[in-house]
């Protein structure tokens, strides 16, 4: 700065700086609640013509309460995989650390002599402690030697899985308790929710609104959040204001390993058993719900509500195409046209917001 430069024009600069960054912020703002505003009314439509095509056969209290038991496994997964995918990443690995933890849980669970809620407890925190170390493995050579984080996952994937299955000899590993029976087969407020014909809220779908709205928090209302959307919008910009990338980084992938351990968790509850074959294909799904919720795949902009909707989207495509019928191999290709128009979507709105 030049000492000759008087102490107004420096009060003016800066005060320029700052209108530009609040701004910016602003802009950011818009754009996030325009996503999440598009996947809420794409979801509202999708109703209203799930609706006429199923003669009323969807809104019945146990299709609903069998569409939320669904997307919880895939919407928790995509929760972390937000994060990976705001800073310009990608997590292969997560389908495979379901069937890694979910294997190391239920022989952990038998082995323990633990009971009641402890083993719960106990049990989950082991699985995800193993995940988190999991995501850990995934950005040390991302953060070290700037490898592509498609390669370091896609290796996580194939050793995760690998470890699993060796683990379990190929075979499930049947829980010899039934302290996961509530979080994976009952119900929660069923005395409230009777009179209007539902049997009550699955305990895994309230887990799901758990670290649905604790992350969405996370990534709008604090500095880590902020941190992630500006590593993915502008890495060298970011290091330049002083963030560690390198923390940060580590920390999303650390994210994405414990939330596929949270759901390894509640698959094994829900089939009493930890299986090596479970998981396949979730990272596609969860890679799908993102996309669907307009998390850009360039990086630096996303929303965890929008993406529980694009979850919720692909759960009703799913349980809508089966009421009616559809064959499996017909749902992939229509679950593939709603991701293309999806990101073509994404696309053309960036083209709006640029003029």
């Amino acid at each position: 700065m030049n000492p000759e430069t008087p102490p107004e024009s420096v009060h003016e600069v800066k005060a320029a700086l700052d209108a530009r960054s609040g701004d910016a912020q602003a802009k950011q703002r818009r754009q996030t609640v325009l996503r999440t505003g598009i996947a809420v009314v794409a979801f509202v439509v999708l109703i209203v013509i799930v609706n006429a095509l199923t003669q009323g056969d969807f809104f019945t209290a146990g299709n609903l309460t069998n569409v939320l038991r669904q997307i919880t496994y895939n919407a928790i997964l995509a929760v972390g995989q937000t994060f990976v995918i705001i800073t310009a990443g990608i997590d292969l690995s997560v389908g495979s650390l379901i069937q890694l933890t979910g294997v190391v849980m239920a022989q952990f669970a038998n082995a323990s002599g633990l009971g009641g809620p402890l083993l719960v407890i106990v049990t989950t925190l082991v699985g995800i402690a193993v995940g988190c170390c999991a995501g850990l493995v995934n950005a040390l050579p991302v953060i070290r030697f700037n490898l592509p984080p498609f390669i370091t996952t896609l290796a996580m994937m194939l050793m995760a899985r690998g470890l699993a299955f060796k683990l379990s000899h190929g075979q499930p590993v049947p829980l010899k308790s039934s302290a996961f029976d509530a979080l994976g087969t009952q119900y929660a407020l069923h005395d409230l929710l009777a009179p209007l014909g539902m049997p009550g809220i699955p305990w895994a779908v309230l887990v799901m609104l758990v670290v649905v709205i604790t992350f969405a928090i996370v990534l709008t209302r604090t500095r880590f959040g902020r941190y992630v959307l500006a590593l993915g919008g502008n890495e060298e910009a970011a290091r330049l204001a002083g963030i560690n990338v390198r923390l940060v980084k580590m920390f999303v992938y650390v994210i994405s390993g414990g939330c596929a351990a949270l759901a390894g968790m509640l698959l094994m509850a829900r089939f009493s058993s930890g299986s090596p074959q479970t998981g396949v294909g979730s990272e596609l799904q969860s890679i799908a719900a993102v996309v669907v919720g307009g998390t850009s795949l360039m990086g630096g902009r996303g929303s965890v509500v929008a993406t529980f909707f694009g979850a919720l989207l692909i759960g009703v495509l799913n349980n809508v195409m089966n009421l009616l019928n559809i064959e499996s191999y017909t749902q992939d290709i229509v679950l593939g046209a709603v991701i293309l128009l999806a990101v073509i979507a994404e696309e053309l709105r960036k083209r709006v917001f640029a003029r």
